[in-house]
């Protein structure tokens, strides 16, 4: 099982982790038990919780036993953000949330075996307590002086709101999370982001300090970051989430069919499970052969089908290439057609009217005289047949699933005419 913190190394996995010696000697004497948290301040985990939930996978997968926590504690307090103070939810909402967060995270364990997975609550610890108890038994291990040199809560007493002492309180929390799950699982281990790394301390501090003879570690894994400096995980329509209705299967696989040639290497050593040949191999066609997006197209298709099965990977691959005139598009489903066509230039109309209006209209030309033009050369299709004429106009026949039309300018241009009230 040492093996694997080499492989961590390897990917980049690791940023920060506390007595790399101990630890490797810790995964030599036994089986490991580890934890890491996830809070539902949100009814969706996104792509950035892929960061963790496939190093829970890997780390499983090499033998340790993962338990993975979902907050239903701290999710009602929430962790101090840099800049401003959190909005809180209801209880019920936290607790639909977790119900949520759960079942996105159980497909990516084992939850047989040996090594066995394990969902568990920090409410199940937390809600029976009273306020003396929580102050007296683990308040009174913390020092004042020492939380307010965590980096969350420094950059937030330097800003204008301050911070709350609700917010201020989390470290406990987080801290107590460990010390129960070490009493309760023997779990010597917390996995977390390396924004996480004043809670995963917390939590060490607190356990060394109640149970002296513990040996416990922590493991923080890299903040995933874009080579443009906009935020990893976020789009133009907003966060890239793992739930399908929140962003389509077909939008998650073009995040990552998107990426940035400067970024596809971290992102394919941290979230794939390719062998390092393979990876190596692909960072290669890369360099080589940027245009290709052969490194790009592999990830968007191992991730798409890790987090949405075989079957939509397929079938939003399909409308990929039919889009582009390499499939047939009446052979998409509605659901996988609107959904691609949600993500290039769209209009609405009432009523069909000429090709070179709904050209100019979309906004796939300037002008239509250019669209004219483009029908002239022979650079217009819809549906993927070549327009014959400039005054052609579109059947009502012609609609895809009796609403849509592809337009496409050239090889590359696309962008979709709904007809609505029709």
């Amino acid at each position: 099982m040492t093996d694997i913190v080499d492989e961590l190394k390897w990917r980049g996995v690791i940023a920060l982790s506390t007595d790399e010696d101990a630890l490797r000697k810790a995964l030599a004497d036994g089986p490991v038990t580890f934890y890491c948290g996830f809070d539902p301040t949100a009814a969706s985990l996104h792509v950035g919780h892929l960061v963790q939930v496939l190093t829970m996978r890997r780390l499983q997968q090499a033998g340790l036993r993962p338990l993975a926590l979902v907050g239903g504690a701290t999710g009602q307090i929430g962790d101090p953000r840099p800049t401003a103070e959190r909005t809180l939810n209801d209880p019920q909402t936290v607790a639909n949330w977790v119900t949520r967060l759960r079942a996105q995270i159980e497909p990516f364990l084992s939850f047989e075996g040996e090594n066995a997975a394990v969902l568990v609550n920090n409410l199940d610890w937390t809600a029976g307590m009273s306020a003396i108890e929580f102050l007296r038994d683990i308040g009174k291990h913390f020092r004042v002086n020492k939380m307010l040199t965590k980096d969350s809560v420094a950059r937030r007493l330097q800003s204008e709101e301050g911070i709350s002492y609700t917010e201020f309180s989390y470290q406990l929390l987080q801290g107590m999370d460990y010390l129960e799950l070490y009493r309760r699982y023997g779990c010597t281990l917390q996995q977390g982001g390396s924004d996480q790394w004043g809670n995963l301390t917390a939590g060490l501090d607190l356990i060394h300090k109640m149970e002296p003879h513990a040996n416990v570690h922590a493991l923080a894994t890299p903040l995933m970051t874009k080579a443009d400096g906009t935020k990893f995980g976020k789009t133009e329509g907003g966060a890239v989430w793992l739930d399908p209705e929140m962003t389509t299967p077909y939008a998650f696989y073009q995040f990552w069919l998107n990426a940035d040639d400067r970024d596809v290497s971290t992102y394919m050593r941290i979230l794939s499970f390719k062998s390092r040949e393979e990876l190596e191999e692909l960072e290669k066609q890369t360099e080589e052969r940027p245009q290709a997006r052969a490194a790009q197209r592999a990830l968007a298709e191992e991730l798409t089908t890790l987090v949405h099965g075989a079957d939509q990977t397929a079938a939003v691959i399909a409308a990929s290439k039919a889009l582009f005139g390499q499939g047939e598009l009446t052979d998409l489903d509605e659901r996988t057609l609107a959904a691609a066509l949600s993500e290039v230039p769209h209009i609405q109309v009432t009523e069909l009217g000429p090709v070179v209006d709904l050209f100019a209209e979309v906004g796939l030309v300037a002008s239509k005289s250019a669209a004219r033009r483009t029908v002239k050369e022979g650079g217009a299709y819809v549906n993927n047949v070549k327009v014959a004429g400039e005054d052609a106009v579109p059947a009502k026949e012609d609609l895809l699933h009796g609403r849509w039309l592809v337009l496409r300018r050239g090889k590359k241009n696309l962008a979709a005419v709904e007809v609505v009230g029709a």
